[in-house]
């Protein structure tokens, strides 16, 4: 796909990777409709892109996207600038802690950013991503949607959802000109991460992505380079395969790895 003129629906666009993703994106032509809670942010964004690429027509919708009236306005304005070629989910929550100390409030705030959030909108602009000649659902997922790690577990859970969801709406469009792509990223540098986290993956020896890497994985897949699901980083490529195939082995070195992941998480 070339991305020249394409028109591109980007939510958590005010968000550490959001905001590299709408910059290399309207750098390469594209016109974006941003999207995200963060309403000051947000609107710094536009600014900026406006300043920077003026002419492409980018526009900026502040909006809870768990919420139907905040969907209904960011589907609105994509039927207001004639449709759209492109969805990316980008949005996203994350928190380091056993199951037993996260509140229910944010296990559900988690669950319906993650997944739920994404699935609606899908749904909901479907219609309006069937009419182009091509078109592309991108969502953006993790290494944890394939590897169910303590500590993360109200995270994996929604990941694993968004796994699952991406490739049967594969499946299920792929009759039809809208392709559906799930991009993994491992342990990135971004401010979804707290300091605690860091210090785990320090601990763990995990390596971690900046996220122009990331960006830059996406970009590949968009430009047609890789279908279906893209996992990055090695050994976390391994790591899925093993906890497909032999996933006690992937238990046994997690177990080695436990004392360490509960006592940073306090």
């Amino acid at each position: 796909m070339q991305l020249e003129g394409k028109r591109i629906v980007l939510t958590g666009a005010a968000g550490g990777m959001g905001e590299l993703i709408a910059t290399e994106l309207a750098a390469r032509g594209a016109r974006l409709m941003l999207a995200d809670v963060n309403e000051e942010r947000l609107m710094l964004l536009g600014e900026r892109l406006a300043a920077e690429y003026p002419g492409a027509g980018h526009t900026a919708v502040a909006a809870d996207l768990c919420a139907a009236e905040g969907r209904a306005r960011l589907v609105q304005a994509c039927r207001d600038q004639q449709g759209i070629d492109v969805l990316i989910n980008a949005a996203g929550l994350s928190q380091y802690a056993m199951l037993e100390n996260q509140s229910a409030g944010y296990i559900e705030l988690m669950m319906s950013v993650n997944l739920v959030a994404p699935m609606l909108l899908c749904k909901e602009l479907l219609p309006l991503l069937r009419a182009p000649a091509e078109a592309a659902i991108v969502n953006i997922g993790s290494t944890f949607g394939a590897i169910g790690h303590p500590g993360f577990v109200t995270y994996c859970a929604s990941k694993f959802g968004l796994h699952g969801f991406t490739e049967a709406l594969r499946r299920e469009l792929a009759d039809t000109s809208v392709q559906v792509f799930y991009v993994a990223p491992r342990a990135m540098q971004t401010s979804m991460n707290s300091d605690t986290v860091v210090q785990l993956n320090e601990a763990l020896g995990n390596a971690m992505d900046k996220p122009e890497v990331v960006v830059e994985k996406l970009l590949r897949v968009l430009s047609g380079q890789s279908d279906g699901d893209f996992f990055l980083g090695w050994p976390e490529k391994l790591f899925v395969r093993l906890n497909g195939l032999l996933p006690s082995l992937v238990d046994n070195a997690l177990g080695r790895q436990l004392a360490t992941i509960k006592r940073l998480a306090g």
